[in-house]
């Protein structure tokens, strides 16, 4: 046990069940750290409430935001506390039951969601957001969105952490994969503020409930890494994480995270289809990546600027440009405008107002010239998502700009090959600044040198219409790549994929010809390291799914 973290198992030794018999004779423990309880009173000291067969509740609880994926579980177990994940874990060891876990429901794959589940544990009623000032940190529980934890830390702290935009996505599963957003050029990854996590962890029969910080050591120094980008469901079920900077020797909540700027310039343009040729939108992507080549060193005077483009399908009528950025620095209006400016050097097309819904965000006629806005309201307003629909996604991180071969690829398949009004498109974020401070292999997300994020998009309502979607998808992303076998394999341009966008067709060798296992793709050389902590954590590999860390 870590000298630095004595309650790392949380009292198993005066909270063991009586060394409960299981299954080749095991014993199994419901530790439960004495402050891990809410406070009476309080949303979290109910439940657990079980959902089963012929609850009006199940057919919410048992499928995600993306309706591709819905799974006929014996029971959904929604809980509050780490003493009832602790329990619904072991009733599952015991039963010998597949678990899943569920935070926010925004898994793209059927990671929890599919017909061999038989127990989805409910994080969402578990969503605390408060500072605790025995670890001199901020704790966040796995269920909490990511507007639960932007309003509690900016209104009562003023402070926040830099994470994606869609509001209802959950955090059990966002931070541990390296989650970023508008704020990330800036201020880094979700996991760079990783302070400690709290795990639910299944060993040898022995089910407890473990906290492992950034200054432990030795195996439980590996499981707070693995929690840095290697993704959710993998080594446990995480309860909880706690957040502060990680040079901070400070007591003030107020300086433990980072602050966001106190206003924004937002903005957000389109370019009329009608008016778009190959050659305008080949000069709109190459400025495009030229820019964030130039423009995204950690102390870039821009770093503070995140913009998305988004190469929406011809269909659509309009390619859209959303910009956020600081108001607060130095001459930002001017800098906005010398952005704006490079962006559409040469691409001899009038931006006008974003007229028409762009994947999660709705239109944003109002932002035609930019407007100065508090940051939470502008956080809000910026606050997308997709309920309703069947998706598809594809991802991929750029290290430059896209290749003329690439652009003429998705010039084709956005004008000619598909047609798919609204549901079609190809994001490219803007990435790099902050992100790109940190050595790769000081977290679980090897990515440390990537100037763009590119995500590709398709939704549909009909689920007889899969195939026509999925196969659009494939089909560009396959020829996009084809010069590395279909797949972003890691080189001077691409750098490979985004665990957050999971995609099952980088295993499947119809789709990956490169040789390049859809591990690598995600992970990189850090690969290796998540193996040995999945080894010494899960070594019966409870905690799986389609792409989850291997044994080794």
């Amino acid at each position: 046990m870590s000298k630095q973290n004595p309650e790392r198992h949380l009292g198993r030794r005066s909270l063991l069940t009586g060394a409960a018999a299981v299954a080749g004779g095991a014993a199994l423990s419901t530790a439960v750290a004495p402050g891990a309880q809410a406070a009476p009173g309080s949303a979290a000291a109910v439940g657990p409430v079980v959902v089963t067969a012929g609850d009006r509740r199940l057919p919410d609880l048992a499928r995600g935001n993306n309706l591709r994926w819905e799974a006929s579980p014996e029971k959904v177990v929604l809980i509050t506390t780490t003493e009832q994940a602790v329990n619904a874990v072991r009733e599952a060891v015991t039963g010998g039951k597949r678990l899943t876990v569920r935070s926010g429901g925004h898994c793209y794959e059927d990671f929890v969601f599919n017909k061999d589940v038989q127990v989805v544990v409910d994080l969402s009623a578990m969503n605390q957001v408060r500072f605790d000032p025995t670890r001199n940190a901020f704790e966040v529980e796995a269920g909490a969105s990511n507007l639960d934890l932007y309003e509690k830390l900016y209104k009562l702290y003023g402070v926040t952490l830099p994470a994606g935009t869609c509001a209802s996505v959950g955090v059990g599963g966002h931070i541990s994969g390296g989650g970023y957003g508008m704020l990330s050029r800036l201020h880094g990854l979700t996991v760079d503020y990783l302070h400690g996590v709290e795990v639910v962890v299944v060993r040898n029969g022995v089910v407890e409930a473990v906290r492992v910080f950034r200054d432990s050591t030795g195996a439980e120094q590996d499981l707070w890494w693995a929690h840095t980008g290697g993704g959710g469901g993998n080594f446990g079920l995480i309860t909880r994480y706690w957040l502060k900077k990680p040079d901070s020797t400070s007591t003030d909540p107020g300086e433990l995270l980072p602050s966001p700027p106190s206003e924004v310039l937002l903005q957000a343009t389109a370019f009329k289809w009608a008016e778009v040729n190959e050659a305008a939108f080949t000069r709109l992507v190459q400025n495009w990546g030229t820019w964030h080549e130039q423009n995204s060193a950690p102390n870039s005077p821009y770093n503070s600027l995140f913009g998305l483009l988004k190469l929406n399908h011809s269909g659509n009528g309009e390619i859209g440009l959303i910009t956020q950025m600081d108001a607060t620095v130095p001459d930002a209006r001017r800098l906005l405008h010398e952005y704006l400016t490079a962006i559409t050097a040469g691409v001899g097309v009038q931006p006008t107002a974003m007229t028409q819904r762009m994947g999660e965000h709705a239109a944003l006629t109002q932002f035609r010239n930019p407007r100065r806005l508090p940051w939470y309201i502008a956080t809000d307003h910026l606050s997308g998502g997709t309920p309703g629909l069947h998706g598809k996604y594809k991802s991929a991180y750029a290290r430059k700009g896209l290749s003329p071969t690439q652009i003429r690829v998705l010039y084709k398949h956005l004008y000619t090959t598909y047609r798919n009004p609204n549901g079609a498109l190809v994001q490219i974020d803007s990435y790099g600044g902050r992100i790109n401070s940190v050595p790769s292999g000081a977290t679980a997300v090897p990515q440390r040198d990537s100037v763009l994020k590119l995500q590709f998009q398709t939704y549909w309502t009909d689920p007889a219409e899969e195939n026509i979607h999925i196969s659009w998808i494939r089909d560009l992303y396959r020829e996009m790549y084809a010069e590395t076998g279909g797949v972003p394999v890691p080189g001077p341009i691409n750098d490979g994929c985004y665990i957050n966008y999971p995609d099952k067709d980088l295993g499947d060798p119809a789709w990956n010809a490169s040789g390049t296992p859809w591990q690598n793709l995600y992970y990189k050389d850090s690969y290796a390291r998540l193996q040995r902590v999945k080894a010494a954590w899960d070594p019966q590999n409870f905690f799986r799914h389609a792409q989850s860390v291997r044994l080794p």
